[in-house]
């Protein structure tokens, strides 16, 4: 059940059609899998944690640097040096004491991904470089779990909800990975797609809305547009074809 202070924390969201106690109940149960504190988990992280999801995992073995802080917003200057993924329990503990916050520190790789992921319902690709976000889809793929992937770059971003088998994967998007390069990003343009992977994660919990599965939404912030496309299983995919 919920508590009295939980019902009036998240009362102004319990009152959408739908919602009220029972999804409130299905957020504090919940797991949620954060690859990467940097620009993209900053406001996802956020908006999941005042939510009230019960439990966020967050992964992130790097430290904030002085040049993050124009879009990680987890961050300070008092954190520089420090593990981003305990910097970002700090900042949503503070913000919720209500909920449960791992950190998690170390890299992902393919040996480790699905020992670090336990037993979380659902994924969040917020990472910047596409060896990871291949190693998180392969683990989605293989225990069926949804992962959320969202991108950035300057002032445009990328947003997709997959769930193998049901869905196509990454990897059916992006056969491989672009070079990796120092890219322009804003600070606005992470807390765009960001939101918008937490409205995602929310959604699929709770069970409200409609999902993006099987499309990709492109918003292009220099013109403050979005249009969405339709992707298709690619039947020779390495990692959810036959």
């Amino acid at each position: 059940m919920l508590s009295e202070r939980e019902t009036k924390r998240y009362g102004r969201q319990m009152m959408m059609h739908g919602w009220g106690e029972a999804g409130q109940l299905k957020l504090k149960k919940a797991t949620v899998f954060v690859a990467g504190a940097g620009g993209l988990g900053s406001p996802l992280s956020i908006y999941l944690a005042v939510a009230g999801v019960g439990h966020i995992r967050i992964c992130d073995f790097d430290a904030p640097e002085l040049t993050n802080l124009n879009r990680q917003i987890l961050h300070n200057d008092s954190r520089i040096g420090v593990n981003k993924a305990e910097s970002a329990r700090q900042t949503l503990t503070q913000l919720n004491p209500d909920i449960q916050v791992t950190a998690v520190t170390e890299k992902i790789t393919a040996q480790n991904a699905e020992t670090l992921i336990g037993n979380a319902d659902i994924l969040v690709d917020c990472m910047d470089n596409f060896d990871t976000r291949f190693v998180l889809n392969d683990v989605a793929v293989k225990k069926r779990i949804p992962l959320v992937h969202g991108s950035v770059w300057g002032m445009d971003g990328r947003l997709s909800f997959f769930h193998s088998p049901e869905t196509p994967c990454l990897r059916c998007l992006y056969w491989e990975g672009p070079p990796k390069e120092l890219f322009p990003v804003l600070g606005a343009t992470p807390a765009v797609i960001g939101s918008l992977q937490a409205m995602e994660v929310v959604k699929y919990i709770t069970g409200i809305g409609t999902l993006l599965k099987s499309k990709l939404l492109i918003w292009e912030g220099s013109t403050v547009s979005f249009q969405t496309l339709k992707i298709r299983k690619n039947p020779q995919c390495i990692s959810c074809g036959r």
